[in-house]
């Protein structure tokens, strides 16, 4: 749960964890077994190779995230998306958005964010693929930062390698990790 407005809001982000990927596998594989026995093995099989391929990808982040210092922890986006991803490898995710993609901050905000970003020297900031990337490029260039490049959170791109549910997730790992390891 998120505050915001004063009110506590389900962060609907739930897919940017990887633990959570592996219950939607499960649950699908149930579902399509159960509508369609006569194929629950290869329903079976199928998320097994997934589910092998989903653990890879955890520990490559595992390794890569953990070698992070404290100091390059902290990560600034266009809107709340993160947290789920922030939670599993103790990254701090920043927005000047709340939660709803609908949500513009007050200029009282996006100074107080800009003040907050140089008095702790973050050195990157992320555009997100479903929003215009003019804020984050104020606020880096006011802030001193720089933009590390563009992260999925609510869309899958419609070709390339962010077009899946795992190419997502290497995309977003591979563009943290170019913008904030030292």
């Amino acid at each position: 749960m998120l505050e915001e407005d004063g009110h506590s809001v389900p962060d609907p982000h739930a897919w940017q964890s990887l633990s959570n990927g592996e219950i939607y596998v499960q649950n699908i594989t149930k579902a399509l077994s159960q509508l369609d026995p006569a194929h629950a093995a290869d329903y079976a099989a199928r998320r097994d190779a997934y589910l092998l391929r989903l653990d890879a990808l955890r520990e490559q982040a595992n390794q890569q995230l953990n070698s992070l210092p404290a100091s390059q922890r902290k990560v600034v986006t266009s809107h709340d998306a993160f947290g789920y991803f922030g939670q599993a490898w103790q990254l701090q995710f920043i927005a000047p958005q709340g939660l709803s993609t609908t949500d513009e901050p007050s200029a009282a905000e996006v100074a107080q964010l800009i003040r907050q970003l140089r008095s702790e020297g973050v050195r990157a900031v992320f555009v997100e693929n479903i929003r215009d990337s003019r804020l984050i490029k104020q606020i880096a260039d006011e802030a001193g930062a720089k933009v590390g490049g563009t992260l999925y959170s609510d869309a899958l791109a419609s070709q390339g390698p962010a077009s899946t549910y795992l190419g997502m997730f290497q995309h977003n790992l591979e563009t943290l990790m170019a913008a904030l390891k030292p």
